[in-house]
């Protein structure tokens, strides 16, 4: 699907084929990558059922891979997990999650992570995601960006591991060790 100038859409993404792949359009850029690994899908697991646990406690509705976050045309994306807060709630839709997560989730892979702290963290910071948590199973570490107060850019990340506690403000009382995340 070779295109000359010419940037895709979420259109164009719709279109793709089921093949095992998760495309997303980053600033009109296709990108593809391979189905996930089993301890990848681990990690998620583990992360959406702190989400879940969030959002029983009603802070919200939480969602996990494959579900479309629609931004603009030219900016859709498939997150490994995210929140929705209770007060954002209508900018999810049948097909896609069309508007800003308050958090997003994306677990590193050896395909994902340049983009993963590339293009899809500016475009994050971009959209006005208010947190941003990077877990990579490699390092077994939890980055935690979040909105700066100053301005519209994420502060340095917190970067967690092991016994210390991940908490979000977006659900207070709501908690893990960072190594549970990874605990098999």
């Amino acid at each position: 699907m070779a295109r000359a100038l010419a940037k895709f859409t979420y259109a164009d993404l719709r279109e793709m084929p089921e093949d095992g792949r998760r495309y997303e359009v980053v600033g009109g850029d296709l990108l593809a990558s391979p189905s996930p690994k089993v301890s990848h899908q681990v990690v998620v697991g583990a992360v959406y059922a702190l989400l879940r646990e969030a959002a029983r406690a009603g802070h919200g509705r939480a969602l996990v891979a494959p579900t479309d976050v629609f931004f603009d045309e030219h900016n859709a994306v498939v997150p490994d997990a995210l929140l929705v807060s209770k007060a954002h709630l209508a900018i999810i839709a049948e097909d896609a999650v069309r508007g800003v997560p308050d958090l997003i989730v994306e677990v590193l892979s050896p395909s994902t992570r340049a983009r993963d702290l590339g293009p899809k963290l500016r475009l994050y910071e971009r959209a006005g995601v208010r947190v941003y948590w990077v877990l990579d199973p490699a390092a077994q570490t939890l980055a935690s960006y979040s909105r700066s107060a100053a301005g519209p850019e994420y502060e340095e990340p917190r970067v967690l591991h092991g016994a210390a506690t991940v908490e979000c403000p977006l659900f207070p009382g709501i908690a893990s060790p960072v190594a549970a995340l990874f605990a098999d």
